[in-house]
């Protein structure tokens, strides 16, 4: 699924074990693999909802959607996005952009990660009316809640009872390896940060295994917390597979270990003043971002101000020029042109020319959705409603798969 879960939310370790992935044989591999026991195949037991679809472990792009709709089964997708701060236009086309495609291709479950947001210090004033506004931002960037389930994390009981079930079979070292955890502890202080900021990749990984899914679309920045979840999926497998084939279940697979779907483009927007640093609801100036629900003359003053260069002309993917390729890439998602047209249009262009037409642009895109969350919001019962039936469909997945996990642990039926 902030952080894209997964948004939230969800850069790779090559700290062991995840860095054994990349190996393709050797005597440390083959070591990892009999220690833990790693399968190549994974089929659900027959305790699961949908017992019908099965599972093999296999790498899926976004190219493979017309082969995928084919299917009599659709894969199952999740993602969600913190309430914390303004959804900027990092989130947008990093993320919720993505997903109104996605949504016509696979089954999917979008939310708002309410536990992940209480991590650091937050607004508790705040958090309640941020978590509506995430979920209204969703729908009106065109997510379709007759095709997808949109609930708030903590309305489903299962995320955080899952958590504590992984936890127990979570190493330590696993997670002190956590790049963003060193980065924000870094930043706040042993004093100031809270266990759950270490623990939340574990929260991470229960948001995408209860609901056994296939694929999770996440930032190069958020694969080492997909990397993790396999790895726990897997572990959880291995050791307690046995016992649960032996209970009834189809095969040893308790979990199915997820596969990430990175986006071809977009998957980083860049801040505004620093063309090397992603565009963050963390960073403290507003002058970073273009919120989704600025106004016509704040993106004006904003784009006005951005950080450029003094080279002449403009170009893609040239590393002296980082702000520059930042914003062609901003007006190439935004107007869905292809690299080749907007380079053809925008080279022999000076910055002023250019940051008129990538205001206009950015307003005109923007505008429609703007008018759309004002009408959402402006009806709270209906986004009641569409929360709490979200909420509903997810937790018969989600409850469905944490009996199984707590049948398989050796807990007493409840």
């Amino acid at each position: 699924m902030g952080t894209s879960v997964l948004s939230h939310v969800i850069s790779v370790s090559i700290a062991s074990p995840f860095f054994l992935r990349s190996m393709s044989s050797g005597r440390l591999q083959r070591s990892y693999l009999k220690r833990w026991g790693r399968m190549h195949h994974y089929c659900l037991p027959s305790g699961y909802i949908d017992t019908s679809r099965r599972y093999c472990s296999v790498s899926v792009s976004q190219s493979d959607a017309s082969e995928t709709a084919s299917t009599s089964v659709k894969k199952r997708v999740v993602s969600g996005v913190q309430p914390t701060g303004s959804i900027h236009l990092g989130n947008y086309l990093g993320a919720i952009k993505n997903w109104i495609s996605l949504q016509n291709t696979y089954e999917t479950f979008f939310f708002i990660v309410d536990l992940h947001a209480i991590t650091l210090e937050h607004d508790v004033k705040q958090l309640a009316t941020s978590t509506k506004s995430t979920a209204a931002i969703y729908m009106a960037c065109g997510v379709d809640t007759t095709k997808a389930s949109v609930f708030v994390q903590s309305h489903v009981r299962a995320h955080a009872e899952l958590m504590w079930l992984l936890s127990s079979v979570t190493p330590i070292g696993w997670l002190n390896r956590m790049i963003q955890f060193k980065e924000k502890s870094r930043k706040a202080g042993d004093e100031q940060v809270g266990v759950a900021l270490l623990t939340y990749p574990v929260l991470m990984a229960s948001d995408i295994l209860l609901y056994q899914s296939d694929l999770v679309p996440v930032g190069e920045d958020q694969k080492q917390h997909l990397e993790l979840t396999r790895e726990l999926a897997e572990r959880v497998n291995y050791i307690y597979g046995r016992k649960w084939k032996k209970m009834g279940g189809r095969s040893s697979a308790i979990f199915k270990v997820p596969e990430s779907l990175i986006p071809p483009a977009g998957a980083r927007v860049m801040s505004l003043t620093d063309g090397l640093s992603k565009m963050s609801k963390s960073d403290p100036s507003d002058q970073s971002r273009i919120n989704l629900l600025d106004p016509k003359d704040v993106i004006a003053n904003k784009i006005k101000r951005c950080k450029t260069d003094s080279f002449s002309g403009l170009e893609f993917d040239n590393p002296d020029r980082p702000e520059c390729h930042n914003l062609l890439s901003i007006y190439q998602l935004i107007t869905g042109r292809t690299k080749e047209e907007v380079s053809r249009e925008c080279q022999d262009m000076n910055w002023g020319t250019f940051k008129t037409l990538l205001t206009d642009s950015l307003v005109d895109h923007l505008h429609p959705i703007q008018v759309r969350y004002e009408e959402i919001m402006s009806d709270s019962a209906y986004l009641d409603s569409v929360l709490a039936e979200g909420a509903t469909k997810a937790a018969v997945v989600a409850d469905a798969t944490l009996n199984n996990v707590y049948q398989a642990m050796g807990f007493s039926r409840r």
